[in-house]
């Protein structure tokens, strides 16, 4: 028998994405359309843990489907991984005769949304959104788009030094452990080498890229690098040391990818995500990751999102080694 929901409360957790906001505002709205009571939960997990609870209306998310970060704030609280932490959270939720919990937030936060949901059995919705597009269970999650779009204006900005100067450029950008952003960024800018994370790290293979470049006339070389496969500054002087003639320069873009306003698509796929909690936990499902495939809204078993593989866009490599003549 499905319970019927009087109040949910909704949450952003784990690093911020353009379009949590424009997620938040889809999420309390479409629960006021279906005579729900909304809670809002400050400061993520924290905020559940220490009962950082306000009453939100339709007026609370008034002018913000534009903006980015996110109006409920977020900090990182590993406290939530202990299972004490997540039973007063739990038993806080119950006082507040709150019913059901939508989670905005990158895979960390759905993790910690399942490790809740199993300890307390109170039902949750998790949201996708991360900048690293690192989930598995959706194609897209909410800030990607926004993220490419950004680092790409830089790059494009970068590239005119490099060629003015023949230099070759290092351009670092986010992706500790999924390299799609720097897969998007590198095929969208017409970069020379991408390189990521799940691909080990190989010197020489690199170098001989590099050379296959000069012997092509190439005067700039342009390398794309994901955080969590080398950094920057080593990978610098690393290849100074190979090639001393050359002018190597690098680029780290670091926190400007996660700000700015969210793009038309990542405003888009927050609001549809953002409803289809709704949807998902007014059905009766209790622990359900929301996510994209196939040009529309899904709910997959967060358990199985979370062991599923998280697609890799490992054709762009082949690309941009076609291009690159």
């Amino acid at each position: 028998m499905v319970m019927p929901l009087k109040t949910i409360a909704v949450l952003t957790a784990g690093g911020d994405a353009p379009g949590m906001n424009a997620a938040i505002r889809a999420v309390v709205r479409s629960a006021l359309s279906c005579g729900l009571n909304v809670t809002g939960v400050r400061r993520g997990y924290r905020g559940l843990y220490e009962k950082d609870f306000f009453s939100m209306n339709s007026r609370h998310v008034s002018g913000i489907i534009n903006l980015g970060g996110t109006i409920l704030k977020s900090v990182r609280f590993p406290e939530f991984q202990k299972r004490e932490f997540r039973q007063q959270a739990a038993e806080n939720v119950r006082q507040a005769s709150i019913d059901a919990l939508v989670v905005i937030g990158g895979d960390g936060t759905a993790r910690g949304a399942l490790a809740f949901h199993q300890d307390s059995q109170i039902p949750v919705a998790v949201v996708p959104a991360s900048i690293d597009n690192d989930l598995g269970g959706t194609e897209l999650t909410i800030g990607f788009d926004t993220a490419v779009n950004t680092a790409v204006e830089a790059v494009d900005r970068i590239r005119d030094t490099a060629t003015s100067h023949d230099r070759t450029f290092i351009i670092e950008v986010m992706g500790r452990h999924c390299g799609n952003l720097a897969l998007e960024v590198g095929l969208a800018c017409g970069a020379e080498i991408i390189i990521i994370p799940e691909q080990p790290l190989n010197y020489e293979k690199l170098f001989q890229e590099i050379t296959t470049a000069d012997q092509q006339g190439k005067e700039s070389v342009l390398i794309i690098l994901a955080e969590g496969a080398a950094k920057a500054p080593e990978m610098a002087q690393i290849i100074s040391r190979q090639f001393p003639r050359k002018e190597i320069r690098y680029a780290i873009l670091g926190y400007i990818q996660r700000g700015g306003r969210p793009t038309y698509a990542t405003r888009v796929l927050a609001t549809k995500l953002g409803v289809a909690a709704i949807q998902t936990l007014m059905k009766g499902n209790t622990c359900h990751l929301i996510g994209w495939q196939n040009g529309q809204t899904v709910a997959v078993p967060l358990q199985a999102a979370l062991a599923s593989r998280v697609k890799l866009q490992t054709g762009n490599l082949d690309l941009t080694r076609l291009l690159s003549i």
